[in-house]
């Protein structure tokens, strides 16, 4: 599997409109417009942050995985993205080498991407994505 980069962090809102102001007003990063991914019951926003970005996270529902990953943990860093060369090999890799995945393939994210997650269990608690973006 080759990591490029990463790609972005994942930051968990309740409203994107109420919370980018921190990012574009006290940071200055430029806000890019939303985007949502109704399959994922979300809602996205990215502000780039030199080959990476920050994102944002509403969710557009209240059973979707921001949704609850608010209720339990409150807003914050919801999950970190590398982008990869190839998601698919890397998947497989990662099945090979007996790591826990929530997404056995890859689906359809924000932008264009495709993306899988690993699971929290295998990563010491942290929510992984890998995306790959052509």
């Amino acid at each position: 599997m080759k990591i490029l980069k990463i790609d972005h962090l994942g930051i968990a809102v309740s409203s994107i409109d109420e919370k980018k102001n921190f990012w574009t007003d006290a940071l200055g990063l430029t806000f890019e417009g939303t985007e949502t991914v109704e399959a994922q019951k979300v809602t996205t926003a990215f502000l780039p942050v030199g080959e990476s970005e920050v994102e944002l996270l509403e969710s557009t529902a209240d059973d979707g995985p921001v949704a609850k990953y608010i209720e339990k943990k409150g807003e914050g860093i919801q999950h970190v993205a590398f982008r990869v060369e190839n998601i698919d090999e890397a998947l497989e890799e990662l099945k090979a080498k007996g790591i826990q995945l929530i997404d056995q393939t890859p689906r359809q994210g924000a932008g264009g991407a495709r993306i899988a997650f690993l699971h929290p269990k295998a990563t010491s608690g942290v929510l992984v994505e890998l995306c790959e973006r052509k």
